[in-house]
């Protein structure tokens, strides 16, 4: 095992954080009002009783960008894991379907799928986990080296205190940070440098989600408003008329 300094981790996450902050920005400068509302439940908002054009439009808006912003720092802690398991177990990202990441330790050959946290998919998700593994596991083997190989669901946050699945190891939080780096407290190490920069670029995003807030609600008042009230009909013919 090669060690990994705490330096050398905060200097990755400040680099790479950026990344995260423009493409969340991105995300949001290439939303169209008219996409998000024939992806959305009507009914839903109707029944939470919202009656102002901007309450539902930045309703609308959150609940697209909550999924969004899951799904991209997601793809960043991925990418921190990895950097991460290469520096000490020269670790790699796997060329296997579904697979994330793969190294060997203490003569184990560890295949990971990496998560942000521990209640990540439905029961047909985590099938189709289990089945990557077992094809991974097959391919590996054939290449005539006998090795024994362990499955790991490695969740970047969470806790789950019964890790043996049968089929897989799920490492939690605390545990998996140091599954993949040898360091007990990388857990908590890791949340201060995530922070770099981030006033300054949550201020530059929520001018441009401001914005954004006015111009959907004016759109949507145009299309979707009559007499002063929102055309429920209107909307829901919009969103769901053959």
């Amino acid at each position: 095992m090669a060690q990994i300094t705490i330096e050398e981790i905060q200097s990755y996450i400040q680099e790479n954080i950026q990344s995260f902050h423009q493409r969340r920005l991105e995300s949001l400068e290439k939303l169209k009002l008219n996409k998000i509302l024939k992806r959305k439940n009507p009914y839903l908002f109707k029944a939470k009783n919202i009656l102002t054009a901007q309450d539902l439009v930045k309703s609308l808006l959150d609940a697209h960008l909550s999924s969004q912003e899951e799904t991209i720092f997601g793809e960043f802690l991925e990418g921190l894991a990895i950097y991460i398991c290469q520096k000490t177990y020269n670790g790699k990202k796997s060329a296997a379907e579904g697979i994330d990441l793969e190294f060997e330790k203490d003569g184990i050959k560890y295949i990971v799928s990496i998560k942000s946290g521990p209640n990540w998919g439905n029961s047909s998700q985590i099938r189709k986990m289990v089945e990557n593994f077992r094809k991974a596991k097959r391919i590996l083997r054939s290449s005539g080296r006998k090795m024994h190989i362990v499955a790991i669901n490695g969740c970047c946050y969470g806790k789950d205190n019964n890790p043996d699945k049968g089929d897989y190891q799920k490492l939690c939080g605390q545990r998996f940070w140091e599954f993949i780096s040898g360091m007990e407290n990388l857990y908590t190490e890791i949340i201060e440098p995530l922070g770099h920069q981030a006033k300054e670029r949550n201020e530059e995003f929520l001018l441009a989600y401001s914005k954004l807030i006015n111009k959907f609600t004016l759109e949507f008042s145009k299309q979707f408003c009559s007499s002063g009230e929102i055309d429920w009909e209107a909307l829901v013919r919009f969103n769901s008329s053959k």
